[in-house]
C-alpha cells in the first residue's frame, strides 16, 4: 500500500506494552481516510515481549513497518527520530502507544496542514488521568469503539484532556500562549516533516521520561512554527500502570537539564514551577515576569548598587541579581544578572563583567562560586512570589548576601 498517495506516516514508540500497541493498531484500521493514503511506523525501543509479533499480525490491514533498536535504557526520542526516519509521508504523525484514536484521527491532523500551512498540530487526548482514574474506562474500552466511549463519558469532567483547563485559558488558542510548547505533548500530535528536520527532530540526549516533546516544542516555536489545538484528532488513552514516583524524579531531572540548556528566565520559572510549585503556573508565572518587566524598565538602580559595593571588600568575587541597565563606575568585573535581556547586555557592554540572563532562582553558578551576592530592588516586584528562591539561591552560590536599595 506504500506509494506516491501517502499523505500521512503515524510513528509510535514502544516498549513491552504488546497488548496496548494491539489496541492502538486497531484503531488504526478503523480510520475514514484511505489505507493507501496512511502508513505505520511501530517504533521499538527494545521490547523483549512479543511486539514484534503483534506489528506483523497487521500486515495486510495496515501498511505498516517495525523498527527495534537496541535497549539501551529510555530512548524514545531516538525511536521517535527513527520511525520518522524511515517515515515517506510528508506529514508525520506521533501517536503513543495505548492511545486509541477516533475513526476521523487522520483525517483531523490532516485538515490541520491543508495547503501545506506551516504549523504544529496539537491533538486531544482524553482520559489521561487527570483527577485519578476514570472509573470504569477499561471495562467501556473493552466493550465499545472509541467514539462510543467517548459518547458515554460525555460531560464527566475527570475524562478530560489533562490540559482541558490550560486550553480554556487560552480560548482554546495556543497562540495567545506566551509559553505554547508546553503543551506540546508527543502522545497525540503533527507536524510536516521538512519542519520536524529543519529543527533537528527530537533531542536524543533525553534518556529519562518527561520533556523530550515540550523541548521540542520549543525549537519549533522558536523557528517561527504556529501551533493549532484540534480536538477533532482526538484519542482516548486506555488505562495502564504508571511510577508517577519514577517519573516526577525523572522529569524534575530533565527540567534541571533543559535549564541547563537553556539558562533563561522561562525555564528557570518552569523549573521553579515543576520542582517546587506546579506546572501549570509556568504560563501566569511566565506572563506576569513580561509584564513585570517592561514596567521595570526604567529602573535604574546604578546609585543603591554604588552604595553596596563600597561595603564589599577589594578582590572579592561578586554577582549581582538584578542589575538593570546600567552598573556604576565602582562596579569590579561581576557576574551579573537581571531578568531583562536587553538591560542585561546594555550594563555588562563594558567592565570585563560576565552575563546570566536570569531571575536569580537559579542560576548557572556552582555552590558557593562568589564571596558576595548583591540583590537589587529590580527584583522587588517579584518578590511576594519569587523572594524566597531568590534567597535561597543567593545562599547557595555565595557566601554574603547583601540587599541594595533596603
Amino acid at each position: 500500500m506504500v506509494g506516491n498517495n501517502l499523505k500521512l506516516s503515524v510513528v509510535i514508540p514502544t516498549y513491552n506494552r504488546q497488548e496496548l500497541l494491539r489496541e492502538t493498531l486497531g484503531t488504526l484500521t478503523r480510520q475514514t481516510i484511505p489505507a493507501e493514503e496512511f502508513e505505520v511506523i511501530v517504533a521499538d525501543d527494545g521490547s523483549s515481549d512479543d511486539t514484534k509479533a503483534v506489528v506483523e499480525s497487521f500486515y495486510g490491514r495496515l501498511s505498516v513497518k517495525y523498527y527495534l533498536q537496541e535497549d539501551q535504557g529510555f530512548r524514545a526520542g531516538t525511536a521517535r527520530n527513527a520511525g520518522a526516519r524511515l517515515a515517506q509521508a510528508p506529514v508525520l504523525v506521533f501517536l503513543d502507544t495505548g492511545e486509541l484514536p477516533g475513526p476521523g484521527f487522520l483525517q483531523a491532523h490532516l485538515a490541520g496542514h491543508d495547503g501545506g500551512r506551516r504549523r504544529a498540530v496539537v491533538g486531544y487526548s482524553y482520559g489521561y488521568p487527570r483527577k485519578g482514574p476514570v472509573e470504569g474506562l477499561r471495562d467501556a474500552l473493552d466493550r465499545m469503539p472509541p467514539e462510543e466511549v467517548l459518547a458515554h463519558y460525555a460531560g464527566d469532567d475527570g475524562f478530560l484532556d489533562i490540559r482541558h483547563d490550560e486550553f480554556v485559558k487560552c480560548g482554546f488558542d495556543l497562540n495567545a500562549r506566551v509559553v505554547p510548547w508546553m503543551l506540546f505533548w508527543s502522545m497525540n500530535c503533527s507536524i510536516r516533516a521538512e519542519e520536524f528536520w529543519a529543527v533537528g527532530g527530537f533531542d536524543e540526549r533525553f534518556h529519562r521520561w518527561g520533556f523530550e516533546d515540550m523541548e521540542l516544542g520549543l525549537r519549533l516555536h522558536r523557528n517561527g512554527l504556529p501551533f493549532q489545538l484540534h480536538r477533532g484528532a482526538w484519542a482516548i488513552e486506555a488505562p495502564h500502570e504508571r511510577d508517577w514516583d519514577k517519573n516526577e524524579s525523572a522529569a524534575k531531572q530533565n527540567i534541571a537539564d533543559l535549564l541547563a540548556q537553556y539558562p533563561e528566565p522561562v525555564m528557570e520559572i518552569g523549573y521553579a514551577d515543576l520542582t517546587t510549585y506546579s506546572l501549570w503556573d509556568w504560563e501566569d508565572d511566565y506572563r506576569n515576569l513580561l509584564a513585570y518587566a517592561e514596567g521595570a524598565r526604567a529602573d535604574d538602580v546604578a546609585d543603591e548598587l554604588d552604595v553596596v559595593l563600597a561595603k564589599v571588600p577589594e578582590n572579592q568575587r561578586i554577582a549581582i541579581i538584578g542589575s538593570g541597565g546600567k552598573l556604576p563606575a565602582s562596579a569590579p568585573p561581576s557576574i551579573v544578572m537581571d531578568f531583562d535581556r536587553e538591560l542585561l547586555d546594555q550594563a555588562t557592554a563594558t567592565g570585563g563583567h560576565t552575563a546570566h540572563h536570569s531571575i536569580g532562582i537559579r542560576t548557572p553558578l556552582a555552590d558557593q562560586s562568589v564571596d558576595t551576592v548583591v540583590v537589587t530592588s529590580r527584583l522587588a516586584g517579584l518578590w511576594d512570589r519569587w523572594g524566597g528562591d531568590v534567597m535561597a539561591e543567593a545562599r547557595r552560590i555565595g557566601r554574603t548576601v547583601l540587599m541594595s536599595g533596603s
